[in-house]
């Protein structure tokens, strides 16, 4: 496996990000792998808290990115925007179809399956245990101004230039 993607990011301080349904480096409940993708899960984006955002912070992105995907770009499965700086944290099931559990003014961007909400883990059988990055970004603007219909990467172009600070919590999964 391939190291951390977010080293090769800009060095900012670091988000204290925890959960209460993924722990650091664990195998993921079945809530977090997917239905969608046949994988036998639930589709139930995690629990995500965060605390430590420097000042000046004016929102915040969560991204759920798997770099093991055998894509040669690896696999967006969550990606959230303009969350409002006065939020620290999301509840489990937020990223559902219609985003319920999210502050007002947060958008949910495509997945690389193509829907607008949290996809769960779903990796190939045989393929080996993949890594599941939840990261937070706390960004010195309140909205990106980045259509719902924007793709991750081009999300994450956008909010290479706005961040404070950044922590995430990786969970893995593996389907035999």
């Amino acid at each position: 496996m391939a190291n951390d993607p977010y080293e090769r990011m800009n060095d900012v301080p670091a988000l204290t990000v925890t959960s209460s349904d993924v722990t650091e480096g664990a195998v993921m409940a079945d809530a977090q792998r997917s239905g969608i993708m046949g994988a036998g899960g639930s589709d139930t984006s995690p629990q995500l808290s965060w605390s430590g955002a420097p000042e000046g912070t004016k929102s915040y992105a969560v991204t759920c990115y798997d770099p093991d995907a055998p894509t040669g770009s690896g696999f967006w499965h969550w990606v959230v925007s303009d969350i409002p700086a006065s939020c620290t944290e999301l509840p489990a099931g937020a990223g559902d179809d219609d985003g319920s559990g999210l502050p007002d003014g947060a958008i949910q961007l495509r997945n690389d399956a193509g829907g607008k909400r949290f996809i769960g883990a779903a990796p190939p059988a045989g393929h080996g245990s993949h890594r599941y990055f939840f990261t937070v970004y706390a960004l010195d603007v309140e909205s990106l101004g980045v259509d719902s219909d924007a793709s991750a990467a081009f999300h994450g172009f956008n909010v290479f230039g706005h961040t404070l600070a950044r922590g995430h919590i990786m969970g893995t999964s593996e389907t035999p």
